[in-house]
């Protein structure tokens, strides 16, 4: 295997700067040679479980970090006119993991300013567990260098050096076709030298092949709402930010192969492992003298005497012993799935609606087979009259949470989940993110206006894209000879549909699940994953759905 680890990387989820996804990068890695490689989004952790997954099923060595936005002064200040300094943070272990998500928080909740920002105050209480790289040309130490502030560069760099250890913190060098870069690695190089730093050499990869920068300039144009022929706008003033491979790298720094060395190094001591098979509970407060299986179970039993009592009143014949034998049953199953809390937190706050005056729906899905949800009035429809089978719901030969999905008054929601934060502690409970992505008119569209080709034609391409939730670009290709046609006749359509195809599906943006709420259990979330700003100001998982449930956390629709 190579030497050569990359440890700057940004993928699709560096949203609208990143144009690596995923599967692809895996799949490149693999070619190259490569046993590792590195995730260092934009201030942010968005992808990281679906990028250890996808990693892990490949055969690769995951590491998990993040370039983050540093204030040049408190995350606190707000100064219009400061730029934020980059940095490269690499988790070797759970405690960086932790600490990472603990700063990519607190970069969201605490320092957001234009961009999600820590600061050196919160480095220095979240910075075991870390390696800690010095970043691109615009972290603070290359930024002190192109000053001319030598002196305070060396401070600089003594600083991170002392926080983090000589062991864990390198001065990154690159080539990367910037003009301003060879001075600055010369620069590095003398103070490696001067102080005792370790060199590593990254590539800041932006896009996965050489050939798709231009590619990759019309995402940036998408981000920033300017066209290609816009004068001033932001740009990267290079072609070289893609995954080359050991061989290049190794040429490239022949003269400092100790750069090179040193990414096996750090990718050696970087070691975390995610433990995705198991589930973090919510804790349900019980009385003094209950447990949550105790109470649990007096309260389903107490519920189904009422409910039994409502059948008598109505005059409707319930067979008792077959349904106490059911109640006996489903009891049991949920009390060995260890699950009890789960139907004491939704009946609780169902309960908390109903008192005060929310419409809450009758229930729905394969949680209306269950006799103990009827009996917690969590549903309103009983299974048994209805031949609703319970095992579609749980049972124990298939380990996976249950999953209620309640209906709450779309107006009045929103108290329901405010309810639940202040019952089990606001650090303790987020809403789930989701990520909005280019689909495929949404892709031609995009990318005509950052092209700058004229909004009819952008339009008219756009329509023949066959309507269709799940229609794709490659789809619509071969289902319409049409766009076929154009792109052969006029090479502006040809580029504007092979970029768009390039862009499909990628995150675009990110919001608030309109359903999911997640609770942790007896610990704060930032233990399990990071979090991060919605538009309310509300704290909301970096995590979608599927990843905030594979890192064993409890999500309630």
């Amino acid at each position: 295997m190579s030497d050569f680890v990359h440890l700057h990387v940004h993928t699709e989820y560096s949203l609208l700067d990143g144009a690596i996804r995923l599967d692809a990068l895996m799949k490149r890695v693999k070619e190259l040679g490569m046993d590792a490689v590195a995730v260092t989004d934009h201030g942010s952790m968005f992808g990281v479980v679906e990028f250890y997954e996808k990693a892990k099923k490949a055969g690769l060595k995951p590491i998990l970090g993040c370039e983050c936005y540093v204030a040049r002064g408190s995350r606190l200040e707000r100064l219009p006119s400061e730029k934020n300094h980059h940095l490269v943070l690499l988790a070797k272990n759970r405690e960086g993991y932790e600490n990472l998500c603990a700063l990519c928080t607190a970069a969201w909740l605490e320092g957001y300013y234009y961009k999600p920002r820590i600061d050196k105050e919160l480095l220095e209480k979240h910075a075991g567990g870390l390696v800690c790289l010095s970043a691109c040309l615009q972290g603070e130490i290359p930024q002190l260098v192109q000053a001319g502030k030598m002196k305070e560069a060396d401070q600089a760099a003594l600083w991170y050096r002392d926080l983090f250890g000589a062991e864990n913190y390198y001065l990154e060098i690159q080539h990367n076709g910037i003009a301003e870069q060879n001075a600055v690695n010369a620069a590095l190089c003398e103070m490696s030298e001067r102080l005792g730093i370790g060199l590593v050499a990254t590539n800041d990869c932006h896009y996965l092949h050489a050939k798709d920068a231009e590619a990759h300039d019309v995402l940036l144009c998408v981000g920033t709402q300017k066209t290609v022929n816009e004068a001033g706008r932001f740009r990267f003033s290079t072609k070289d930010l893609y995954l080359k491979s050991a061989d290049e790298m190794a040429a490239f720094f022949a003269h400092r192969p100790e750069a090179i060395a040193n990414t096996r190094k750090i990718a050696d001591m970087c070691d975390l492992t995610l433990d995705l098979g198991r589930h973090f509970l919510p804790v349900f407060p019980v009385p003094e003298g209950e447990t949550q299986a105790t109470l649990f179970e007096r309260l389903a039993r107490e519920g189904f005497e009422r409910r039994l009592a409502q059948a008598r009143a109505k005059g409707r014949p319930v067979d008792e012993k077959l349904y106490r034998k059911r109640l006996d049953y489903e009891i049991g199953v949920i009390k060995e799935m260890d699950f009890p809390g789960y139907f004491l937190i939704v009946a609780d706050f169902i309960g908390w609606a109903k008192k005060n005056g929310i419409p809450v729906g009758p229930g729905r899905g394969s949680a209306a087979g269950s006799l103990v949800a009827y009996s917690l009035a969590i549903t309103e429809l009983d299974p048994m009259e209805w031949g609703l089978l319970f095992e579609r719901f749980l049972n124990t030969g298939r380990k996976s949470l249950p999953d209620i999905d309640v209906d709450f008054c779309f107006e009045k929601r929103g108290r329901v989940v405010e309810y639940v934060r202040e019952k089990y502690g606001k650090d303790r409970v987020a809403q789930i993110v989701a990520f909005g992505s280019m689909k495929a008119k949404a892709a031609i569209r995009d990318v005509g206006r950052a092209l700058a080709i004229p909004l009819s034609e952008v339009d008219a391409i756009a329509k023949m894209v066959p309507e269709g939730p799940k229609v794709t670009l490659k789809d619509a290709l071969e289902q319409e000879p049409r766009l076929k046609t154009e792109a052969d006749e006029k090479p502006h359509i040809a580029k504007l549909l092979s970029y768009a195809l390039l862009l499909e599906n990628m995150p675009r943006h990110a919001s608030v699940h309109a359903a999911g709420v997640v609770i942790s259990d007896d610990r704060p979330l930032v233990k399990h994953l990071p979090l991060h700003r919605g538009k309310e100001g509300e704290a909301v998982t970096q995590f979608e759905m599927s990843y905030v449930e594979k890192i064993g956390l409890v999500k309630f629709d």
